[in-house]
């Protein structure tokens, strides 16, 4: 049976921990050459051994998200390392529950940088490396904040703005080999949920009440590698004939959204 990416090489940046390490650990499952980006490189190197020891093939890339200079870099090292990228998986990310009536300036750049301007240019740097072969995919992963705000106002703002980036990416190569789509996961068993659970994401406890209000948080959170499957889907040839969509994965505790 041929493995779904087979010959293809992605990049999945947010990678050390939680959905991002995951989807590389499925990717390279998958037959897929993995790079993995993030901060911390004690766990970056971790992530990366959990799938060189098993045959996976993938090598570990320190980059912030938010570094105006960092697409290129990892694209260029990527590229050297194994001649081509075919997938994008924009997962870095920034969690926060800062109320509007307490978000200083600071605090919303900080965090669009992270979340929005960081996946932009990402997307950007993708979609120029696709172009001259007519064929590549993206997926940002998003959240279901991204059409139920209940979070902090900078990353629910910044999360929907990415959905509609998606879609606008989508419309632009509509017709061709260039494909986008977001999947925005619900309560995922990551370690940002725990600390959003406890309270210990910026802002507190203010806007966790607001979670229980619009939606049903009595039913199970998700695995991560629930949305390394979405992530996968549209990634691989299987949703070849999607883009421009969002998808929930959320064990439907969001209906409404």
């Amino acid at each position: 049976m041929k493995l779904l990416l087979e010959n293809k090489t992605a990049i999945v940046t947010g990678a050390s921990k939680g959905i991002g390490l995951a989807t590389a650990q499925l990717f390279a499952q998958e037959g897929a050459n993995v790079i993995l980006t993030a901060r911390n490189e004690n766990e970056l190197n971790e992530a990366v051994k959990s799938i060189t020891d098993l045959g996976g093939n993938a090598i570990g890339i320190l980059a912030d998200s938010d570094d105006p200079k960092a697409p290129k870099e990892v694209f260029s090292k990527a590229i050297e390392k194994y001649g081509q990228v075919e997938i994008l998986v924009n997962n870095a990310g920034y969690g926060d529950m800062v109320a509007i009536d307490e978000c200083t300036d600071e605090h919303f750049e900080m965090v669009a940088q992270i979340n929005y301007f960081g996946v932009f240019r990402f997307c950007r740097e993708a979609v120029q490396h696709f172009m001259p072969r007519n064929e590549g995919v993206i997926v940002n992963v998003t959240s279901i904040n991204g059409s139920l705000p209940v979070g902090g106002v900078a990353y629910t703002s910044t999360k929907g703005a990415v959905n509609m980036m998606s879609k606008n990416i989508a419309i632009r190569f509509s017709g061709t080999g260039i494909r986008c789509n977001a999947v925005a996961p619900g309560n995922t068993e990551t370690p940002m949920a725990k600390a959003w659970a406890a309270g210990e994401l910026s802002g507190g406890m203010k806007m966790v009440e607001f979670a229980a209000k619009y939606a049903d948080q009595e039913l199970p959170y998700t695995q991560p590698i629930d949305q390394a499957n979405a992530i996968l889907y549209f990634a691989s040839d299987l949703s070849k004939a999607v883009t421009g969509r969002v998808l929930v994965v959320d064990n439907g505790a969001y209906m409404g959204a």
